[in-house]
């Protein structure tokens, strides 16, 4: 079984049990201020097996499993212990897009985040560094876009709508995500950084 699958098949097992189960979501949920101050870490990374509802769920998975097939692949040509640093890309995603929004709202009682789109925005990121000239689709949007040109727009629009603070989405959590994603193969390979700039032009 692949790891992305793997992964799969794990998140939406817990996420969709606790759908039904208050207690088991409270306490997995990412709560800066219960991070912080009562030094329950493991919700840094279990609140990425929990969803908001079936679409968040469904939209994060679906995305994983469409870009993360193709970052394992790569993983495991490039490097050595390729499918060790896919798990690490994955959990070092969870924590590295956890922590300005632990870092922002620690103090805040009420302030609770969900999901794994900080791990899946790395995993696309990283698909970018790879292929940055593969074809993405958006929903509503009838022609594919080239993967560094939604690149840019995604960072460009997390950064946005986090400054808003307008809605329920935790985008600095899909900022950091991108970027950590995009940088880590790098700092594994460096001579990366000029194989994405020879792909693109």
């Amino acid at each position: 079984m692949s790891i992305t699958f793997f992964i799969i098949i794990l998140t939406a097992s817990v996420s969709i049990y606790a759908f039904n189960n208050r207690e088991l979501f409270d306490r997995f949920k990412l709560n800066p201020y219960m991070v912080v101050n009562r030094k329950e870490y493991i919700r840094v990374f279990t609140h990425a097996l929990l969803h908001a509802d079936w679409g968040h769920l469904i939209f994060n998975m679906l995305t994983l499993y469409f870009f993360g097939a193709l970052v394992e692949k790569y993983f495991i040509m490039i490097f050595p212990a390729g499918k060790l640093l896919y798990i690490l890309l994955y959990i070092l995603g969870i924590l590295i897009s956890a922590i300005p929004t632990i870092l922002k709202n620690k103090n805040n009682h009420w302030y609770n985040s969900v999901g794994a789109s900080g791990a899946v925005s790395a995993v696309l990121f990283a698909g970018i560094l790879f292929d940055p000239h593969m074809s993405i689709f958006i929903m509503f949007i009838p022609i594919p876009i080239p993967a560094f040109l939604f690149g840019i727009a995604y960072l460009v629009y997390s950064q946005y709508m986090s400054r808003q603070n307008k809605d329920n989405i935790n985008h600095d959590a899909h900022f950091y995500g991108a970027v950590f994603g995009f940088t880590f193969p790098i700092i594994l390979k460096p001579a990366l950084i000029s194989y994405f700039f020879t792909m693109l032009f």
